[in-house]
C-alpha cells in the first residue's frame, strides 16, 4: 500500500489472507463511490463489498471497521510517504517539509482528496483514527530528524526539540492548511530551513561589527 510511514509496518491481523487483488478492488470501489458523490457517512460495508465484487467477510478480514478502511483509502490517494535516510537530520527535515508541500499541492489539485479530508473532520472517530495512524507518525518522524540534526551539531542543543519541530513545520502548515491561496514554490522547503538557520535578526554590517557610528 502507498503512504506507509518510513519504518512503520502495520501489525499483521490474525487470519488475514494476503490478496492484493481483493484489497486493490476494495480500495478502488471506495474511491469510485466517493468520486460518484457518495458521502463518507453514507458508505456501508455492504455497498462497498457489492461495488468491489467481494463478500463483506473479505473486507472485515482486512479492516476492523470502516474507519480503518477509509484511512487506508486516504493514504492511497495522498502522495506517498518519503523514504528518510535515518542518519542525516537536516536532509530528512527537508524531505519531510517537501512532502508536506506536495501534499498541500495535491489537496489543492484533487477535489476528491480535499472533499474526503473535509468530511473526515466532521466524523471524530474517523479523524482520530487518521490522526493516530497518519499524522502523529509524521510528527514523530520530524522530531526524530530534529534530534538527529541536534546530535550532529546542525541545530542548537539548548532549545526544546518540540519547539524546534513546531518552528520548522509551522510555516509550511500555514501555507498548506490555513492559507490555501498562498504560493507553494518549488524551493519553499529549502527557504524555510535556510531562514530558520540564519535567523531573523538583521545581518550585521561592517559598521555594526566595529561598534557602530559615533553620535
Amino acid at each position: 500500500m502507498r503512504g506507509r510511514e518510513q519504518g512503520e509496518e502495520r501489525e499483521p491481523r490474525r487470519g488475514r489472507p494476503r490478496s492484493e487483488a481483493a484489497e486493490r478492488a476494495i480500495i478502488e470501489a471506495v474511491v469510485r463511490l466517493l468520486e460518484e458523490g457518495e458521502p463518507l457517512a453514507g458508505l456501508s460495508i455492504e455497498r462497498i463489498a457489492r461495488t468491489a465484487g467481494v463478500g463483506k467477510a473479505t473486507i472485515y478480514r482486512r479492516w476492523r471497521d470502516k474507519e480503518e478502511l477509509f484511512v487506508d483509502v486516504l493514504r492511497d490517494i495522498e502522495p506517498p510517504e518519503p523514504a528518510l535516510s535515518g542518519t542525516s537530520g537536516l536532509a530528512d527535515i527537508l524531505i519531510i517539509l517537501e512532502t508536506l508541500r506536495r501534499r498541500g499541492l495535491a489537496q489543492r489539485d484533487s477535489t476528491l482528496l480535499h472533499s474526503v479530508l473535509s468530511q473526515m473532520k466532521s466524523h471524530p472517530k474517523l479523524w482520530n483514527a487518521y490522526h493516530a495512524t497518519v499524522i502523529e507518525p509524521r510528527r514523530v518522524a520530524m522530531r526524530a530528524a530534529v534530534r538527529r540534526a541536534v546530535a550532529a551539531g546542525e541545530l542548537r542543543d539548548d532549545i526544546d526539540v518540540e519547539l524546534m519541530t513546531e518552528l520548522i513545520t509551522s510555516p509550511m502548515l500555514v501555507r498548506t492548511i490555513h492559507r490555501r491561496d498562498a504560493p507553494l514554490e518549488d524551493d519553499l522547503s529549502e527557504r524555510i530551513v535556510r531562514t530558520l538557520l540564519e535567523g531573523l535578526r538583521p545581518r550585521e554590517t561592517a559598521t555594526d561589527a566595529v561598534g557602530g557610528t559615533e553620535s
